[in-house]
């Protein structure tokens, strides 16, 4: 799957180019932030897959060691070019990646930034991350945005897919899931089944055993602790792994491939009408996953 290449093609992209400005600091008793007054850093995405319109932007932060860097307020500023006058501007939230007891992702990553705005139309973008406060960081990188997604976009109908069951599986536990010990209530309904019965679903796609990019963290951790949170709201918890046999050998399965899935891990929210109503690419806390299965699904 592409996710093992995203750092790769990251470090490529965030230190080719660091021109863009970008806002300053929200308070008035300091002096704004710009890039001039700025740290170079590298950016890391965690995800690559846009269309027009809200977009879900995910990173890392990295000095020139490879070190993460955390700082509480950090501004993304959009552009359609490197040195075109940004658009828009967002705050990026530092979200936790798992849970207490989660395995770290790659490279001992903790968290992960995740900023959202819109984008008018298909292209190129330039992104600036600053931060602001003592020893202020800047990086730049680009994202491509498409007419049409890759994997399945909001509002469109999910893929019945036969996906495997406890029961289909005649309860063969190592051919349903690599996570340890099995996470045994995400395995109970197929994406087919609970599209013929009218059913509300959050659908995850990824492999706990062999996801190792450093922004992909224990999705599947995150999915069992909102299903606990929201286990009396009847939306169903579906998890299938990635690879067939669960052998990145062997290349993608079946149902990654139905679902035209460039990178991994992947969540969707699907309503009770079989559309998609959300989608997160990448890693998500339990916070933001949480409130998004209230939002569309509840």
């Amino acid at each position: 799957m592409p996710a093992r290449g995203l750092a790769a093609a990251a470090v490529a992209a965030s230190g080719a180019v660091l021109l863009a400005g970008c806002g300053g600091s929200s308070h008035s008793t300091s002096p704004p932030t710009t890039r001039a007054s700025a740290s170079p850093v590298n950016a890391i995405p965690g995800t690559e897959d846009y269309e027009p319109g809200p977009v879900r932007v995910s990173f890392l932060l990295l000095n020139q060691q490879g070190a993460e860097i955390d700082r509480p307020s950090v501004k993304v500023a959009v552009a359609t070019s490197d040195k075109g006058k940004p658009f828009t501007t967002a705050p990026a939230r530092l979200e936790p990646i798992g849970v207490s007891g989660s395995a770290a992702a790659a490279g001992d990553v903790s968290h992960l930034y995740v900023t959202h705005f819109s984008v008018p139309r298909a292209g190129i973008y330039t992104l600036t991350a600053t931060s602001a406060g003592k020893k202020p960081v800047h990086a730049t990188w680009h994202i491509q945005v498409r007419k049409t997604p890759a994997a399945p976009g909001i509002g469109t109908k999910a893929i019945a897919s036969d996906t495997p069951t406890i029961a289909s599986a005649h309860g063969r536990l190592a051919a349903l899931t690599t996570r340890t010990p099995p996470d045994t209530s995400l395995l109970r309904y197929s994406v087919a089944a609970s599209l013929a019965a009218h059913k509300p679903f959050l659908l995850a796609f990824a492999t706990p055993k062999f996801c190792t990019s450093r922004t992909c963290g224990p999705v599947v951790d995150v999915v069992l602790a909102v299903q606990r949170q929201l286990a009396k709201t009847g939306v169903r918890f579906i998890h299938v792994e990635i690879y067939k046999d669960n052998n990145p050998g062997k290349g993608d399965n079946q149902w990654v491939r139905q679902w035209h899935l460039p990178t991994e891990p992947w969540i969707f929210l699907v309503g009770k009408d079989g559309r998609i109503k959300a989608r997160f690419e990448g890693s998500v806390s339990v916070a933001e996953l949480a409130a998004a299965v209230r939002r569309d699904l509840t």
